[in-house]
């Protein structure tokens, strides 16, 4: 019996652009508020999976069905960060002003990021300025303001010490406590 605030996957199938199947027949139902650690070998497709639940994976048949309500998101194990103000950086894919200032303040200190708190209207190449941890927390900070209902984080904390991705996934739990978490993960 499916819920509808549930999301369903029936009878998916994934491919390489190549052809080659990589998911074969795949069934899942993930149910609304659940948080989830998808584990398995690299190359595996996980990775492709939420992809195509995003809808971002052209390679593949079978049925995706997202509850009517879905606002969905996904965090990459490398978000992309433009070269901009860190103001726009952090309010990616939305406009720069879709957020007042100390909901973004909020935002980097809870994505254990306080000191970029007095940068925001400066222009840079931040992508290149930022440690690897820096950018995952910065996406971690665009989740917070974003609030999906379903937040898929592919890899999205590997570049962080155990405590640190520890005290992210607690961030997380708190501040969306209505939001479905689905997680691929290594630890």
């Amino acid at each position: 019996e499916h819920d509808r605030r549930d999301l369903l996957i029936q009878n998916l199938s994934l491919h390489l652009p190549n052809g080659r199947l990589l998911l074969p027949n795949l069934d899942l139902q993930f149910s609304a508020n659940d948080k989830i650690l998808v584990t398995g070998p690299s190359g595996s497709g996980k990775s492709t999976l939420f992809r195509a639940i995003a809808g971002i994976w052209p390679y593949g048949n079978g049925q995706i069905v997202k509850p009517a309500d879905a606002h969905l998101m996904l965090l990459p194990q490398k978000p992309y960060i433009p070269i901009a103000s860190l103001r726009e950086a952090i309010t990616y894919p939305s406009l720069a002003d879709s957020y007042d200032d100390e909901a973004i303040r909020k935002a980097l200190i809870a994505a254990h990021l306080p000191d970029l708190v007095a940068h925001l209207n400066e222009v840079d190449n931040w992508s290149q300025r930022l440690s690897g941890g820096e950018q995952q927390r910065l996406a971690i900070a665009r989740a917070l303001l974003a609030r999906p209902n379903w937040l898929f984080l592919d890899e999205a904390t590997a570049a962080l010490d155990e405590s640190t991705e520890a005290a992210i996934y607690q961030t997380l739990a708190e501040h969306l406590p209505q939001t479905t978490i689905i997680s691929i993960g290594h630890r």
